[in-house]
């Protein structure tokens, strides 16, 4: 599977810029997008969509960035992505789903039990309701019972192409998840919002006060977000060859993934 790597909204919280790392996936049952990152609806009525948080993270909303409008100038049209596999609910990850429609939409059924069926208070405030009401065609998975590279509960999404895994992560949210997809010569492992910043990796780069603090507000469960950060780290240090690690907004490793370092 031919994987391209989309910034699909740049973000600028306090010290840092972010990016929204998206993955389009080539396969033989159509485009699959990882993720969506945010998307013309969200460009045109920023207020009601994305909500007050905007004025932290501070997007730039550029329609160039969204997925549709890169997946237009890669030569493809909208309605050639089949798929869309989220690891979670947040607004900059499914902002775009309204510009692909047609698409099923993947994701763990705790997420949408959180986010969509039954959330708690907290939940209720976090989700951007405005983002779903054209009524995306939800397909919930149990990633359960199978394990990959150390991790207890994963699923091969067959129903979309062999080689796209739905690995559990909860902590940044109820059903968070890291999505694992073979790219041939390499497994690239997307992380989502399971960590922000490289040196949660590596140990020893430092990481913007800005984040961590971001990170600890927003988290679901903040044990099972530092039980993550020490899981993801033990498999960097492992350092295997055919694995790449990224996630959701670190600029660093999209601008590495995007060179195919």
């Amino acid at each position: 599977m031919k994987v391209h790597h989309l910034n699909c909204g740049t973000m600028h919280p306090p010290n840092t810029r972010l990016v929204c790392h998206v993955l389009l996936i080539e396969t033989d049952n159509g485009l699959v997008l990882v993720d969506s990152g945010y998307g013309l609806d969200d460009i045109s009525d920023p207020k009601r969509r994305v909500g007050p948080a905007r004025h932290f993270i501070r997007p730039v909303f550029d329609a160039e960035e969204t997925a549709a409008r890169q997946v237009e100038k890669l030569g493809f049209r909208r309605a050639d992505v089949r798929h869309i596999v989220l690891t979670h609910f947040d607004a900059d990850h499914i902002g775009g789903l309204s510009d692909f429609p047609w698409a099923e939409v993947h994701l763990t059924a705790d997420e949408a039990l959180g986010a969509v069926h039954s959330p708690s208070a907290r939940e209720r405030i976090r989700y951007q309701q405005p983002q779903w009401e054209h009524g995306p065609k939800l397909v919930e998975h149990r990633p359960d019972g199978e394990k990959w590279r150390g991790f207890a509960a994963a699923r091969e999404l067959v129903v979309i192409a062999p080689g796209i895994v739905l690995i559990a992560l909860p902590g940044h949210t109820r059903g968070h998840a890291a999505v694992a997809v073979d790219a041939g010569n390499r497994w690239l492992l997307h992380a989502g919002d399971s960590f922000y910043h490289y040196g949660t990796l590596d140990g020893h780069s430092p990481i913007p006060r800005s984040l961590r603090g971001m990170e600890a507000v927003v988290a679901y469960d903040g044990k099972k977000v530092r039980d993550n950060h020490a899981r993801l780290a033990e498999l960097y240090r492992r350092a295997d060859p055919d694995l790449v690690i990224v996630n959701a907004h670190d600029a660093v490793l999209f601008e590495k993934a995007r060179a195919g370092a």
